[in-house]
């Protein structure tokens, strides 16, 4: 019998879909270690290295750009429609090499999050194409105008081909696709005990002023990062790579094998950008969220709804967040507006859907 396998399509847009996916095929992986693992995406590899503590193999492939940012929050719109532009003009030697592969390694499955041509890659190689999100680009790139109608209507015609769609938590309706089944919050668990962090890094905060900074693998150019000054019994930790080295009370985290899931528990909150990843994790472990919203990315305004839906939250105006002294921190957060929690299974259910696919008889 041939070996299980699973082709894994990664958008190419910053870290948090890799991530939310690599949850997934790392849940997978612990409960079917033979399963083989494809991971296809042009996110960096030790990201996924990150995640799946088991072999995999990795495919650098771009299949669409989401959305071209400089940054976490600024993003390059005419750069965007250029890039998915090229992508149309080579798509049908793009599909051409997937559908050779797949049929040479001899997957079974695509789980793709969220590129739009992994439908017709898995209509060509002759398998179904599952995908997972909370959202999709015609959803963006509709915002944006009619130079994108071409592009809109050309990803809709692509995610009709889907043949089913699990979709998360914070969605939008998601309406070009045909057959949807809603599940909980997915993404990782910490592997590490706030104990043992403690030690390592040697923090000796009150939980209380533990605050963790998490803008993305594209990180945020505008923190400002001399605020830290006007709180130096408090603790910040921080995976920007770019971060000063001169506050004694920020922690900068360089090492790959810490995530920020694993430093959530430290924390008695989060600040962050809207995005699924951190918002999901932050749930999944009732952990406070001050969030910078976003007027420009559509996706946004589901995701501080079910922050504001679901969790303890702060939303803070830019102009809050760049020019004050934060004084924000000493502000009271708002409960969740709704009285009752999200499902946190959805990681698992995920799993299992594709592991009963790969093993029917």
């Amino acid at each position: 019998m041939a070996r299980p396998t699973v082709y894994a399509a990664i958008t190419n847009h910053g870290f948090g879909h890799a991530t939310r996916t690599a949850a997934v095929l790392a849940e997978i992986q612990r409960l079917i270690p033979e399963v083989l693992l494809i991971v296809v995406t042009s996110a960096p590899r030790w990201l996924i290295e990150s995640y799946l503590p088991g072999d995999f193999i990795y495919r650098s492939r771009v299949f669409d750009v989401g959305v071209v940012q400089k940054d976490g929050l600024t993003m390059n719109i005419p750069a965007t429609l250029t890039q998915l532009q090229e992508i149309r003009t080579y798509q049908d030697r793009l599909v051409a090499t997937e559908v050779d592969y797949i049929k040479q390694i001899g997957a079974q499955l695509i789980l793709a999050d969220i590129p739009p041509l992994a439908s017709a890659i898995a209509e060509a190689a002759g398998i179904p194409c599952w995908m997972a999100s909370n959202f999709g680009w015609d959803l963006i790139y509709e915002q944006w105008g009619e130079e994108f109608a071409e592009l809109v209507a050309w990803v809709r015609d692509c995610f009709g081909k889907c043949d089913r769609l699990f979709r998360l938590p914070f969605h939008e309706p998601m309406s070009a696709f045909t057959n949807i089944t809603d599940i909980g919050l997915t993404g990782a668990s910490p592997r590490y005990t706030t104990l043992e962090l403690r030690r390592v890094f040697g923090i000796t905060a009150d939980p209380k002023k533990t605050v963790l900074l998490s803008f993305g693998g594209l990180g945020l150019a505008k923190i400002p990062y001399r605020n830290l000054q006007q709180f130096p019994d408090w603790q910040f930790i921080t995976f920007d790579r770019l971060a000063p080295d001169i506050y004694p009370n920020l922690i900068k985290i360089t090492d790959h094998k810490y995530r920020p899931v694993d430093m959530m528990p430290l924390c008695d909150r989060i600040i962050s950008k809207p995005g699924y990843g951190t918002f999901a994790e932050a749930c999944l472990l009732d952990i406070p969220v001050i969030s910078i919203p976003r007027n420009d990315f559509a996706e946004a305004q589901y995701l501080l709804a079910g922050l504001q839906d679901y969790n303890a939250h702060y939303l803070l105006a830019e102009n809050e967040f760049i020019e004050s002294q934060w004084e924000f921190l000493f502000k009271p957060l708002a409960p969740p507006r709704q009285g009752t929690s999200l499902p946190k299974d959805g990681t698992h259910t995920l799993a299992t859907a594709i592991i009963n696919y790969l093993y029917q008889d």
